[in-house]
């Protein structure tokens, strides 16, 4: 990713709407007094995501002991999110942002290089988010390891 506007702490996280897979619209503002994990991952089904929502969801009871929830936003359709969950056991909310809108308020969509080309695309980012605030952004995450990883930096850190 070249140099692009990225969140960081600090901001005011860019509130969203979007459907969950049974189509329930779920909010930022529903998460009140929670730390929110939010995450923006590519495509349902695919072995990152599937690897990095597996992880979040076997880390999941973790998560609750520090009042965090975990949120996948991807572009994918409702329907699909449906079946990724049932069909590879995820435990986390994921939502659907077919246009991207939510993707690109939080910088975590736009142009690439894939492969030598130049494609748009979500860059694989995760932000952690409290009283609608920004407290730490990371973008271009890998998918392996990512899950506890920020687990280990909520566990430590004193902003949560």
């Amino acid at each position: 990713m070249s140099e692009k506007l990225q969140l960081k702490s600090g901001d005011i996280a860019p509130i969203f709407s979007l459907p969950n897979e049974d189509g329930v619209v779920i909010s930022l503002q529903d998460f009140v007094g929670y730390t929110i994990v939010l995450y923006f991952y590519p495509k349902d089904n695919t072995s990152g995501c599937t690897t990095q929502a597996q992880e979040f969801s076997q880390l999941l009871e973790s998560f609750e002991k520090l009042n965090t929830i975990i949120v996948g936003i991807s572009p994918d359709k409702i329907q699909t999110h449906k079946k990724f969950i049932q069909s590879k056991d995820i435990k986390i909310i994921l939502l659907s942002d077919e246009d991207k809108g939510v993707a690109t308020k939080y910088h975590a969509y736009g142009k690439k290089n894939m492969y030598g080309k130049e494609v748009f695309g979500i860059y694989r980012s995760t932000f952690i988010i409290k009283d609608g605030k920004i407290i730490e952004s990371f973008y271009n995450v890998k998918a392996k390891g990512h899950a506890q990883k920020i687990l280990d930096f909520l566990t430590q850190s004193n902003k949560v």
